[in-house]
């Protein structure tokens, strides 16, 4: 099944207009937005979309209260469609809406939507780094940051569930939708990758008690870890809290940084994760902060040199 990775996620929310500047403000692409709600678009079209959580064309919410209502995925093509719609049908109600696209829900009750992807192509160069040794990746005079860059989302990456029974959860995504296992915490949760896509994952699964089901964040690729680490500040810089970050995590090798949303889970900015194919084995480690990230930074208001010191340091 050529699932390429999520195309959109929907959720249903308590505070539209807040949600509508996080998004902006986040730097994706409002597109037919209204106070009831609407769609923001990263580069290749990828979105979330947000609706009032009383909106009664959402899917029914969780009894848990998390505001995602439904994770929709592009597939390749109509034939791929098919093939999953025959698949859950065998067990499950398969829903066809009127926009050609498939609705069902996975083995923990999340509401998953299928349709042929509507990924544009993207074609923007990635972040150019000059390293000792190896030929220039930048020419002279060509400046590595820019203080008017926008970085801009480029596609949405990933989502990460949590869930009463995560080893049931992936079976799911494995045996029926064609997902692999490219790294795991022992006990704890997989990092799971559709046949589509070499992206070390676009969904994780997190062992959570069952009151807690619902997403834990999701996040948008942008084109370095410069860009993560730059529109991460302007975001800081307009209020928004940072939950954790700047950093690197160990599985998937992304930089990431995370910050608070009006959506009820964290929103991440995510750069640089590795790519695998079929030879590669899965890792496994325990699920401790310490094997989550290779290096953690703490955000800190600007200073320079002569003013007053960042906290913990003194100022050269």
């Amino acid at each position: 099944m050529n699932i390429l990775g999520p195309d959109s996620l929907v959720f249903g929310v308590d505070d539209v207009a807040a949600c509508i500047q996080y998004f902006t403000d986040y730097g994706l692409t409002p597109v037919d937005v209204s106070d009831s709600g609407g769609r923001f678009e990263a580069v290749d079209g990828t979105s979330i979309v947000i609706a009032r959580r009383d909106d009664a064309s959402l899917p029914a919410p969780m009894e848990t209260g998390t505001m995602l209502r439904k994770t929709i995925y592009g597939v390749a093509d109509r034939q791929s469609l098919d093939a999953i719609a025959d698949e859950l049908g065998r067990d499950r109600e398969v829903k066809r809406l009127a926009d050609g696209s498939i609705e069902a829900s996975d083995d923990m009750g999340f509401v998953l939507g299928f349709q042929v992807s509507v990924r544009r192509k993207i074609d923007l160069p990635g972040e150019a780094v000059n390293s000792p040794g190896s030929k220039p990746a930048r020419s002279p005079n060509v400046l590595g940051v820019s203080p008017n860059a926008e970085h801009r989302p480029l596609t949405l990456s990933h989502v990460v569930y949590f869930v009463p029974d995560q080893a049931k959860a992936a079976k799911f995504y494995v045996d029926r939708l064609g997902f692999r296992c490219t790294d795991r915490f022992i006990d704890a949760g997989s990092f799971l990758q559709p046949a589509g896509t070499l992206d070390h994952h676009t969904l994780f699964l997190i062992q959570t008690p069952a009151f807690m089901k619902g997403v834990e964040h999701f996040t948008f690729h942008l084109s370095g870890p410069t860009a993560v680490l730059q529109r991460g500040t302007a975001f800081a810089a307009k209020g928004y809290q940072s939950y954790w970050g700047p950093g690197r995590h160990k599985f998937g090798s992304n930089w990431f940084w995370y910050f608070n949303s009006p959506v009820g889970c964290h929103v991440e900015y995510d750069a640089d994760m590795d790519l695998h194919d079929d030879s590669w084995i899965a890792r496994e480690a325990p699920m401790q902060v310490d094997e989550s990230q290779i290096f953690l930074f703490q955000h800190r208001e600007k200073w320079a040199p002569g003013g007053p010191p960042p906290p913990g340091g003194e100022a050269h």
